[in-house]
């Protein structure tokens, strides 16, 4: 299984995948917060927060996750790779698991950068309550900043998983990216749109969404309820895609 996992990290950093996915994650994260002006804006917001970050980036996840995963398993069926996969001394599940555990290393690699970040507004609003005369100025929130920085990577980890099992239902890159997206889209905030119609149910839709959950952890309140439901919506979807590799079997 580790060297499974070695094969997958270095096809990433061995052909530009892997740095076009960091490039973009920070690049598009930091225009947005720095440089274009808007709400969104740090600088003309006032506001010592890191609230813009974790808005804008489960969207830009929603599509570099998927662009990661989709060749993870189709390209191995495409090219006749997967069968010599299969006469390794590996089993269905670590063949998944070594796939997902590198996605999950890249998406870390991309969102330590930002950490970047916290020290320049916690650094910022220093010097606002050094220099405010007569006003108190509120410094970053250390707590709410760790558990935003938890639930985006466990959103993160939900795409992987999700973006694994699309890529194990077709041969096609292209079709699992956008079958990929499409599942997170709907994960993510469809669960919303459902429970808007549901009446007395509408509560419990809501909470099979990441969305709602996510929303919890960003307020810095590590609740056991919203943990046990990302790792459960990752077991579910490394499981679904397990169990179509041992669907050979029954072919």
């Amino acid at each position: 299984m580790f060297s499974l996992l070695k094969k997958e990290l270095s096809a990433f950093f061995s052909s530009i995948t892997g740095y076009i996915v960091i490039f973009v994650f920070l690049l598009v994260c930091g225009l947005v917060l720095w440089v274009f002006r808007g709400g969104m804006n740090i600088i003309d917001s006032g506001f010592a927060y890191m609230d813009p970050l974790f808005q804008i980036a489960p969207w830009v996840f929603l599509f570099l996750v998927p662009a990661i995963t989709m060749r993870m398993i189709s390209e191995e069926k495409k090219t006749g790779t997967i069968e010599v996969l299969y006469t390794q001394p590996l089993t269905d599940f670590q063949i998944v698991m070594a796939k997902y555990i590198a996605g999950l290393v890249l998406i870390l690699i991309a969102i330590l950068p930002t950490l970047i970040y916290v020290f320049t507004i916690a650094n910022l609003s220093a010097e606002g309550q050094q220099t405010a005369s007569g006003a108190e100025v509120a410094g970053l929130d250390l707590g709410e900043t760790t558990g935003a920085y938890i639930g985006l990577f466990l959103l993160a980890s939900v795409y992987c998983a999700i973006g694994l099992w699309a890529s194990s239902l077709t041969e096609n890159q292209i079709v699992a990216f956008l079958l990929a997206v499409g599942i997170c889209l709907f994960v993510y905030l469809g669960m919303d749109a459902v429970s808007d119609f549901l009446g007395g149910y509408g509560l419990t839709i809501s909470n099979l969404g990441i969305d709602a959950h996510y929303r919890s952890i960003s307020r810095g309140v590590i609740d056991s309820r919203d943990i046990i439901y990302f790792i459960s919506a990752n077991a579910v979807f490394l499981l679904l895609a397990k169990y179509k590799l041992e669907s050979r079997n029954w072919n």
